[in-house]
């Protein structure tokens, strides 16, 4: 017969609404309390019914994850990250991609939000800069958690999960002036995303760091995409600058990879001739020859503690903030796309 709520309550001593509360991970539950009933679940090997729980109250069991990106390696990542802290609260994981640009794209949220039930929201970049749609999250009451690429904002009120790009690309930058290059191009990607600005800015305050002028001609602002890369790369390496620029970053690996292929098609010899870098470390910088150096960047935890610091919110433990990692830092990682000046 299938273990019911009243078995487990029975088992551990207790009344069902107190399974119920350590069910639902609520924090005035005393901890032994919390064993005693947990140690029940797992001797009856009790599964909650979410469709029951949603039916029965006012309570939601599940979050959403909200995203307009094409690079589907990242998707996967962030998914995985929030979707694993979802199953140790017990809750669902309701996807919704979306496109930042499309004038429909805020009441078709709030319309998902509402038949859904959802009792929160993880936001990737770009939606989650997107200060109209903020907005209209705080009028409708909903939880929700942002990542953003940034240094930290003291200001910020909202919550937020930080991803310093800046400091990540100034720290690429810098690797590459050590290798001795000094005319190095940047392909940018899309400009309506805060980590386009903030990877460029890191890219710019590293040259002026190291004395070396920041040249517009230099930089090809394109999107995030292979295309974008391979565009950018013919249009810097073009005769009269293949002799002048020795390196080129990409503002994601898709983008390194694409000036890769460009240069190969102007049989130019990496890094012999030209280093070339990307950023994030998705699989595209391992599927290259030679393998990319880039920035690896941490999606599926920076997504679990968006998830964790969402959880926090929605259970109005403040408290609980502080312990959470609010900014992360992209780490070097060196391989063969990039050497010395020859």
């Amino acid at each position: 017969m299938k273990v019911t709520i009243n078995d487990v309550a029975k088992l551990a001593g207790v009344s069902m609404k107190t399974v119920s509360r350590v069910i639902n991970n609520e924090p005035s539950v005393r901890k032994k309390t919390h064993d005693i009933v947990m140690a029940a679940v797992n001797e009856l090997n009790y599964q909650p019914n979410l469709a029951a729980r949603n039916l029965a109250g006012t309570s939601s069991y599940a979050i959403g994850l909200v995203y307009d990106n094409p690079n589907a390696y990242y998707v996967i990542d962030m998914q995985n990250g929030v979707l694993s802290h979802c199953r140790k609260e017990g809750y669902e994981l309701v996807i919704h991609p979306c496109s930042y640009a499309d004038s429909t794209m805020q009441e078709e949220l709030k319309t998902m939000i509402k038949r859904s039930r959802i009792a929160g929201l993880v936001l990737t970049p770009p939606l989650s800069e997107q200060q109209a749609l903020i907005d209209m999250l705080d009028e409708m009451g909903m939880h929700y958690v942002r990542i953003l690429s940034g240094r930290g904002d003291s200001e910020q009120k909202s919550p937020c999960i930080y991803v310093n790009d800046y400091a990540a690309a100034y720290e690429i930058t810098s690797h590459l002036i050590s290798l001795g290059h000094r005319n190095i191009a940047f392909i940018c990607g899309d400009q309506g995303h805060k980590s386009t600005t903030e990877r460029l800015a890191g890219y710019e305050q590293a040259l002026q760091d190291h004395s070396i002028k920041v040249r517009e001609e230099l930089i090809y602002r394109g999107d995030y995409s292979f295309e974008s890369g391979v565009n950018g790369a013919k249009a810097l390496l073009k005769e009269g600058n293949r002799l002048d620029i020795s390196a080129v970053m990409g503002g994601n690996d898709e983008i390194a990879a694409g000036a890769l292929f460009a240069a190969r098609l102007m049989d130019m010899a990496i890094p012999d001739e030209l280093s070339i870098t990307g950023f994030e470390d998705s699989p595209f910088s391992k599927q290259t020859w030679p393998k990319l150096t880039t920035a690896h960047q941490d999606n599926d935890v920076i997504s679990q503690h968006a998830a964790r610091l969402l959880f926090s919110k929605t259970r109005g433990a403040r408290n609980q903030d502080k312990e959470i990692i609010r900014t992360f830092t992209p780490s070097l990682v060196m391989r063969d796309s990039s050497g010395p000046l020859s």
